[in-house]
């Protein structure tokens, strides 16, 4: 009878700790859970002292513009003003709808097929939309001194003209930062990848915003030959897009951005080259 009471006891003190263990277990995979849901996903660009904030999805598309800004030899002004009149136009998302005032304006910069910016697809497309945007902005003379709701709204005639001067801090900071002139002033705070990257993938986006650099894949890293200014626009690129590329970091110039850190720090990293490495399978 003893004998049996000592077993039932042994038996109950390791479903005890049995229990314990996997209780513990759960806490730790639920804590780590509970503090992705705390994140809080956002891109910033710093301006002097004041600090802009976008969406990840805003800051990728804000990153693109001004890389064909770049493409077409324009001033980061140019940037500012194509920033400032999208971040209006469509909070800098690509939408396929209209308003009122113009119920079939599409896309990034809500240009209208009825008034001869192209075809529905066509504005649909951010490369096309951004392309024409600037082709109209480069036939303002001296847009570049123009205030910048001036010189959008005689690119895009708004029935509110006055709305996109409220965003030229955004269209400046961002401008900046995406265009190079100003160093490691962009970062993202990102969740943890849902899935792996693809440095393909990755490289294929970049040729769209930064065509022509001399680029090597290798074990799920980007190396980008890019110095100085280009080299910082090609790393707050993918700072910027590192949430729809699933992008971990981004080296450049003694610098490293972490997506676990979320922000830019010291690091050994070479001043010629811009490594990217993407994110492995979670």
């Amino acid at each position: 009878m003893a004998r049996s009471r000592r077993r039932r006891r042994s038996l109950l003190v390791l479903l005890v700790l049995l229990a314990l263990v996997v209780g513990g277990l759960w806490l730790a995979a639920t804590s780590i859970d509970r503090s992705q849901l705390l994140v809080r996903e956002r891109c910033t660009a710093v301006v002097g002292p004041e600090t802009f904030e976008l969406a990840p999805d805003q800051a990728a598309n804000a990153a693109l513009i001004a890389g064909i800004s770049m493409q077409r030899g324009l001033p980061a002004r140019a940037a500012s003003i194509a920033l400032a009149t999208a971040i209006q136009e469509s909070k800098l998302r690509n939408i396929g709808h209209g308003d009122d005032a113009g119920p079939d304006s599409r896309g990034l910069f809500q240009q209208r097929p009825t008034q001869g910016w192209g075809s529905e697809e066509q504005v649909m497309d951010p490369v096309y939309a951004t392309n024409r945007f600037f082709s109209v902005l480069e036939e303002i003379p001296h847009y570049e001194s123009l205030p910048v709701t001036v010189a959008a709204q005689q690119v895009q005639r708004s029935a509110y003209p006055e709305a996109y001067a409220d965003h030229e801090g955004e269209g400046k900071a961002f401008a900046s930062a995406l265009t190079g002139h100003s160093p490691a002033a962009l970062n993202c705070v990102l969740k943890e990848a849902e899935s792996a990257g693809d440095p393909v993938e990755v490289e294929g986006a970049l040729e769209v915003s930064h065509p022509g650099l001399e680029t090597a894949v290798e074990d799920g890293t980007l190396r980008v030959q890019a110095g100085d200014r280009k080299g910082w626009a090609v790393a707050q690129w993918a700072v910027a897009s590192a949430k729809e590329l699933n992008i971990d970091s981004v080296s450049f110039a003694g610098l490293s951005w972490q997506r676990s850190d979320g922000e830019w720090l010291a690091a050994g990293s070479e001043t010629g080259t811009v490594v990217i490495t993407v994110a492995d399978q979670p």
